[in-house]
């Protein structure tokens, strides 16, 4: 498989230090193998806030045979802001997201992930410190896929991720068309775990327990 570098800029909050570095990868016969989280996406639980149509990011997640599928997108409503909050069926190490935005200045032009929070809303998103955030990519020429790599060690365990896309690049409403994540995951035990109590003492128990402690004194 090839690969197009090109620059840019992935934050990385916990130390603070800066990374170049994205992907440009051309699209092979084995690429949809990679993107295999589309499976753990709970769907039909998907939100997004200031989506133009309700229910429209919902259908940025598909599969790769669809990913160019240009007729289902998520567009921005009263400005160019978009929050999408995804939660998972199961456990999830996230190595990399890729978005496929546009066309030209709709395309945002930085994302910020925050893991394991269903809070995130545009009051909080501005001042709460992202797991990490990255400038995206404006033009990916066609045939390839921008492809954003994540500090695996920090999106070990997902449960819950929110992405934040806070401008673009000039126009008045943000677009996306696809959103792949790239990862391994986990299944969840939901089985309850059962305790079982002594509800109600039984005498004839406690005299057994009596006399054989007795027994044991005289002896």
């Amino acid at each position: 498989m090839s690969h197009c570098r090109d620059e840019h800029h992935d934050h990385d909050h916990d130390d603070h230090s800066h990374h170049h570095g994205h992907d440009h990868d051309h699209d092979g016969p084995d690429r949809g193998a990679e993107y295999t989280l589309y499976k753990q996406i709970d769907i039909d639980n998907v939100r997004c806030l200031n989506e133009s149509v309700e229910g429209a990011a919902k259908t940025v997640f598909k599969t790769w045979e669809q990913r160019g599928d240009l007729t289902k997108y998520v567009e921005s409503d009263a400005d160019e802001q978009l929050i999408i909050n995804i939660p998972f069926t199961a456990s999830i190490k996230l190595k990399s997201i890729a978005i496929f935005g546009g066309p030209g200045e709709k395309a945002p032009s930085r994302m910020k992930a925050y893991i394991n929070r269903d809070d995130v809303d545009f009051d909080t998103a501005d001042t709460t410190e992202p797991t990490q955030e990255w400038e995206l990519v404006r033009d990916v020429p066609k045939g390839q896929l921008a492809e954003y790599p994540t500090r695996i060690a920090k999106f070990s365990n997902v449960r819950n991720l929110t992405l934040y896309f806070p401008e673009n690049f000039g126009d008045d409403t943000s677009r996306i068309y696809y959103i792949g994540l790239k990862g391994e995951w986990m299944e969840i035990n939901k089985d309850p775990i059962i305790t079982i109590y002594e509800l109600a003492a039984n005498p004839a128990d406690h005299k057994a327990k009596a006399d054989q402690f007795a027994g044991q004194m005289i002896q």
